[in-house]
């Protein structure tokens, strides 16, 4: 059976960037060749995207005319959610600039996600929204960090700036943006994006304190340093944020024939290859293999209960 259209080129543009990825990986081993396939792989990445649905002799002439349109027609949260993966992309090559870049990164992904809001709902509520979210991430790790509660025994100390009273910014920028996009992909499902958010924090246990981010201390490990009481407060701290914003925003959540053109949920999918690479790169490969596992599931997941 022939993929949709829309899913094709999504995944030839991902295998592109698997293409810059693998140099980037040659490039760290002192390999030159490397910046050739990085060179090849994030331009073929972008045309893929465009039209990889119609790879033949309608490529080009379908490639020409879908960037032009694209131009014309690309919504302010295309472009920041582009800018997030651009800010990725750099990581391989200078890993020891990994919290300005994931910072960077997060921050563009928060203001796509404000902006996509915004186009649902206006500015103000959609602020009215990412403030809330921002707030409540924000409070339940402040809460976490100092009592253990609701997910278990683990400090900042040492963590990168900028911090908001003791927590790194990037924490609450991404609970707002992925929380949206984990909800999105839900269908508007409260419980099944609180289960997608800790699916990713499968992920991000590994990655975050290999980078210093925050560190465990819990006397129940279960994976990363990181209890099982994590991820059950993951879910459940994600699961009361996306009913907050399913609430108070509905309109971010309904379907609309024009989001057959570009959905926020794609954000999902972008770090579910992007999180496993990052675990790569720092020598965690069974993380890496895992975290893959576990987000890859998610999607199938959150794909078969929009069907039902």
């Amino acid at each position: 059976m022939t993929p949709p259209p829309l899913a094709l080129r999504v995944g030839l543009a991902f295998a592109a960037l698997g293409v810059a990825f693998a140099g980037a990986l040659l490039v760290l081993a002192a390999q030159p060749a490397g910046w050739g396939l990085i060179a090849l792989g994030l331009p073929l990445a972008g045309a893929l995207a465009l039209a990889g649905d119609t790879l033949g002799a309608a490529f080009w002439p379908t490639l020409r005319g879908r960037a032009r349109l694209l131009a014309a027609r690309t919504p302010p949260w295309m472009w920041g959610l582009a800018l997030y993966v651009a800010l990725k992309i750099p990581v391989p090559l200078w890993p020891q600039g990994f919290p300005v870049l994931g910072l960077a990164s997060t921050a563009a992904l928060f203001v796509s996600a404000l902006a996509y809001a915004a186009e649902r709902v206006g500015w103000g509520r959609a602020a009215g929204l990412a403030a809330l979210a921002f707030g409540a991430g924000w409070g339940a790790e402040l809460l976490g960090s100092h009592t253990g509660f609701p997910f278990g025994v683990y400090s900042y100390a040492g963590a990168p700036g900028p911090l908001v009273l003791g927590v790194p910014l990037i924490v609450p920028l991404g609970w707002f943006a992925l929380t949206l996009a984990a909800t999105r992909l839900a269908g508007g499902r409260p419980v099944l994006a609180g289960g997608l958010l800790a699916l990713w924090d499968v992920g991000l246990e590994p990655l975050m304190t290999a980078q210093g981010f925050w560190s465990w201390s819990d006397p129940h490990p279960l994976w990363a340093g990181a209890p099982l009481q994590n991820f059950l407060g993951w879910w459940a701290v994600g699961g009361l944020i996306a009913w907050a914003l399913t609430r108070l925003g509905p309109a971010l959540f309904t379907r609309r024939p024009q989001d057959r053109e570009g959905d926020f949920a794609l954000a999902y999918p972008i770090e579910t290859f992007f999180l496993p690479g990052g675990l790569v790169l720092v020598g965690r490969y069974v993380e890496a293999a895992v975290t893959l596992l576990a987000m890859g599931l998610g999607l199938g997941l959150a794909r078969l209960v929009r069907r039902e």
